[in-house]
C-alpha cells in the first residue's frame, strides 16, 4: 500500500469507527471489549509485580484463595448474567427491582455455596486447611459475597446501555490494586487469606461497589426507565422463572469449566508454586475467551430490544467478533513464550503450551457464544441448558482423563478439543438465525 493509500484509508477507518459507535450493539460490544483488554493489561501488570515482591510460595498461596473465592462468587454471579442481559431491558419501572432481587439471590446462593465448601475442606486438601479456623472461613464468605456484587455490576452496566463505564470501573479497580500489592507487600508479605495478595484484591473490590451502584441506582436506571418506560414490557415472575431454569443450570455447568477445573488443578497439583504457573496461564486464555462472551452480551441486550432485526444483529456481532478475536489469536500463539516472559522463564517454559492451546480454542468458544447469545434474546432457556451442560461434561472428561499424561498442558487439550466439537455441534442453530429474513442491513 502506498502512503497516499494510507492517507486516504486513515478517515475511512475512522469513518467506520464512527459509524460503529452510532450503533448500540457494537458500541455495549467494544466497551465490554475495552474492559477486557483493560483487565488484561491490568492483571498482566498485578501479578508481574505480585511475582517479584512476594516469594513463590506467597504468590501460589495468594493465587489459591483467589481462585476459590471467585469460584463461587462468578459461578452463581455470572449464572445471572443472561438474566440481566435478557430482562434489564424491558424491565422499564420495574428494573431496579430485578437488579436488587437478582443480588440478593446471587449474593445468598454463592455464600450458600461457599459455606458448603468450608465444609468440606477436607475432601480438597491441604491446600485449602487454612480456611478451617473461624476468622479466615468469615473473611472468605465477607469476599464471596461482595465478589458476587462486583461480577454482577458490570452486565447491570450493559443491559441499560451503560457499558462505557464498565472499562472505567476495571481501570481504576486495576490500578487500585497494584497499589495496594505493593504498599501490602511491606506488611502483609506472607500468602493465605490475610497476606498482601489477596488483600490487595478484595479491598478495591468492596471500595467499587460504592460508586457504581450509586451510578446504576440513581443515574443508569431513572435514564432507562424515561427512555423504554411507555416501550417496556415488564417480565413476569413466571417468564424469569423458566429462563433462570434453563439458563442457569446451563450457565452454572459452563462456569464450572472456568473456576472449578482450576481448584482441582490445586488440589492435584499439591504445589503453590507450580498452581501459580498454571493459574496465571489459564486467567490470561479466560481473558481471551470473554471477548467473545462480551460481544454475546451485547447481543442479547439488542436482540431482546429489538427481535425482528436479531438475524442482521447476530451477523454484525459474528463478523467484528472474528474481525477482533482472529488477530488477537494469532499474536497469542506466535507470542505466547514472550508474554509469559515477564513472569519469569520459568512460568514461560510452564505455561506456553497451555496459553497456545487456549488461544486457540477462543475461535470455535466465539461460534459457541454468539450462539448462546441469540438464544438469550430469543428465552430458548432449554437449548442453551442443552449445549452449555453438553460443552460441560466434555470438558470434565477430557480433563480427567488427559491431567494424569500431560499435567497443566492436558488442561489446554481438553480445552480445545470439547471447545471444537460445541462450535460445531451450534453451527446449524446458527445458521438458521443468520437465515431469518433480513431487515434493514447496517455498515
Amino acid at each position: 500500500m502506498t502512503s497516499e493509500e494510507v492517507v486516504k484509508s486513515g478517515p475511512g477507518l475512522v469513518a467506520r469507527l464512527r459509524t460503529d459507535l452510532r450503533n448500540p450493539l457494537f458500541l455495549q460490544g467494544y466497551a465490554l471489549m475495552a474492559n477486557t483488554a483493560a483487565t488484561a493489561v491490568l492483571g498482566l501488570g498485578y501479578w508481574f509485580l505480585a511475582v517479584r515482591l512476594y516469594s513463590p510460595a506467597a504468590f501460589g498461596e495468594g493465587q489459591l484463595m483467589i481462585t476459590a473465592m471467585r469460584l463461587f462468587s462468578s459461578l452463581v454471579g455470572l449464572a445471572f448474567v443472561g438474566v440481566m442481559a435478557r430482562f434489564i431491558p424491558i424491565s422499564g419501572a420495574a428494573t431496579s427491582k430485578l437488579v436488587l432481587r437478582g443480588y440478593l439471590v446471587a449474593g445468598v446462593t454463592a455464600v450458600l455455596a461457599a459455606l458448603g465448601f468450608l465444609l468440606t475442606l477436607p475432601l480438597w486438601g491441604a491446600a485449602y486447611a487454612e480456611l478451617a479456623t473461624l476468622v479466615p472461613a468469615l473473611f472468605f464468605l465477607g469476599s464471596v459475597l461482595v465478589w458476587t456484587i462486583f461480577t454482577l455490576q458490570d452486565v447491570v452496566l450493559a443491559g441499560l446501555r451503560k457499558a462505557i463505564w464498565v472499562p472505567v470501573n476495571s481501570t481504576v479497580f486495576g490500578v487500585g490494586k497494584m497499589v495496594l500489592l505493593v504498599v501490602l507487600a511491606f506488611v502483609l508479605p506472607t500468602g493465605g487469606m490475610f497476606g498482601g495478595i489477596f488483600v490487595s484484591w478484595i479491598v478495591p473490590t468492596a471500595a467499587a461497589l460504592i460508586p457504581i451502584s450509586w451510578l446504576i441506582f440513581k443515574v443508569a436506571i431513572p435514564q432507562h426507565v424515561i427512555r423504554t418506560g411507555s416501550d417496556a414490557a415488564p417480565p413476569r415472575l413466571r417468564e424469569i422463572g423458566r429462563f433462570v431454569a434453563g439458563d442457569f443450570s446451563g450457565a452454572l455447568s459452563t462456569l464450572l469449566v472456568l473456576y472449578l477445573v482450576p481448584v482441582m488443578v490445586g488440589a492435584w497439583l499439591n504445589d503453590p508454586e507450580m498452581f501459580g504457573y498454571f493459574s496465571v496461564t489459564h486467567t490470561l486464555g479466560c481473558m481471551m475467551g470473554l471477548l467473545a462472551a462480551n460481544m454475546a452480551v451485547s447481543l442479547t441486550v439488542e436482540g431482546s430490544l429489538d427481535s425482528a432485526r436479531l438475524a442482521q444483529t447476530t451477523r454484525n456481532a459474528l463478523r467484528r467478533t472474528f474481525l477482533i478475536v482472529g488477530p488477537v489469536v494469532a499474536v497469542v500463539v506466535l507470542a505466547a513464550p514472550l508474554i509469559l516472559l515477564v513472569f519469569g522463564p520459568e512460568l514461560s517454559e510452564a505455561g506456553t503450551p497451555l496459553l497456545r492451546l487456549m488461544a486457540l480454542g477462543v475461535l470455535p468458544m466465539a461460534l459457541v457464544e454468539i450462539r448462546l447469545g441469540t438464544l438469550r434474546a430469543r428465552s430458548e432457556a432449554r437449548k442453551l441448558a442443552t449445549i452449555q451442560i453438553g460443552m460441560t461434561v466434555l470438558v470434565f472428561a477430557s480433563v480427567i482423563a488427559l491431567f494424569p499424561v500431560a499435567g497443566i498442558t492436558g488442561v489446554g487439550y481438553a480445552l480445545l478439543a470439547s471447545q471444537t466439537v460445541t462450535g460445531l455441534c451450534v453451527l446449524p442453530g446458527l445458521r438458521k438465525v443468520l437465515a431469518l429474513p433480513r431487515t434493514q442491513e447496517v455498515a
